[in-house]
């Protein structure tokens, strides 16, 4: 489509589920202003547009200057950030609840007509869990400033460049053993082109002011989705279940490490079950099919398959 002078502002495009909607948003003809806090993440992002269309911008949401830049002149705004650990104590609710609010309440004084943003699944003020707290606090905060918006909670998320499956299949690929934690918790896995086509379509003045669910058609432990992964990659590792507390313990370590594997706010959330609840709206209130693991997983995890 040709280019509709529109703009569209997406915080945290850059990330895992923005190239998706950054590249839905493009394809509608909109000026999509990538608002991060490192620009040249954002730059392989520029030939899902025209020329001058993906605008890679400074913005960290922490920077009320920046944000205001970012939002200034913008139809609709989607909000994607989000960390899954803390580098600093704090980082949680900065980033999901400060940061999630300052957007929210710029928009509203902007006059912005259109606000998603994506939370998860999970996110309860009573969780012992910081990351889902501070998901709570950041629903509360852009609820508060922006009454109209639409609020997204994904379950987690698959596709060619997740963080889970790919994870794991290179753990498997190097160990003979994959330790997890938790399981017995359920998830209901959701494609990440899926979760950017509701974004968009909750854009919908149908849907402003409303709180979907999104989960895929499956919903699977912990465990069965390790040995659905060993299942497609072909190989026989053993999923060894360690108890909370020995979690915790190996977390202890390994949050300290580059890339923190494991947390012990992580552990915390495993414990809890991360599925749509019952008659909550979703995927199909937005008019949307969900995608099977089986058509998606195989393809991108081919590359660790063993060989017969």
């Amino acid at each position: 489509m040709a280019p509709t002078g529109k703009i569209a502002t997406v915080f945290g495009g850059s990330g895992f589920l923005g190239h998706y909607v950054v590249k839905r948003l493009a394809a509608l003809g909109y000026i999509v202003r990538i608002a991060v806090r490192d620009t040249e993440s954002a730059m392989p992002l520029r030939p899902m547009g025209g020329p001058g269309q993906i605008v890679p911008l400074y913005a960290p949401v922490h920077e009320e200057a920046q944000v205001a830049r970012a939002i200034e002149g913008a139809e609709l705004v989607v909000n994607l950030t989000g960390i899954l650990a803390e580098r600093r104590k704090g980082d949680f609710m900065r980033t999901h609840a400060e940061g999630a609010g300052r957007i929210a309440r710029i928009a509203g004084s902007a006059n912005v007509r259109h606000l998603a943003h994506v939370s998860a699944i999970g996110a309860d003020a009573a969780s012992p869990s910081l990351y889902a707290q501070s998901k709570a606090a950041g629903e509360a905060a852009v609820r508060s400033a922006f009454p109209a918006a639409a609020i997204l909670r994904p379950s987690i998320i698959f596709g060619p460049e997740d963080h889970f499956f790919n994870r794991f299949a290179a753990m498997a690929s190097l160990f003979p053993v994959i330790p997890i934690t938790g399981g017995a918790a359920k998830f209901q896995p959701v494609y990440a082109g899926d979760v950017a086509d509701a974004v968009l379509a909750s854009l919908a003045p149908a849907a402003q002011g409303q709180t979907f669910e999104l989960g895929g058609p499956e919903v699977k432990s912990f465990k069965e989705l390790i040995e659905f992964m060993l299942n497609v990659t072909n190989r026989k590792g053993w999923v060894l279940d360690l108890p909370p507390g020995l979690a915790s313990f190996q977390a202890l370590f390994l949050e300290r490490l580059p890339g923190k594997l494991l947390t012990r706010d992580q552990v915390k959330l495993l414990q809890s079950d991360n599925v749509v609840s019952a008659n909550a709206p979703g995927l199909s209130s937005l008019g949307i099919v969900p995608t099977p693991m089986d058509l998606i997983v195989p393809g991108y995890l081919a590359r660790f398959r063993r060989k017969a």
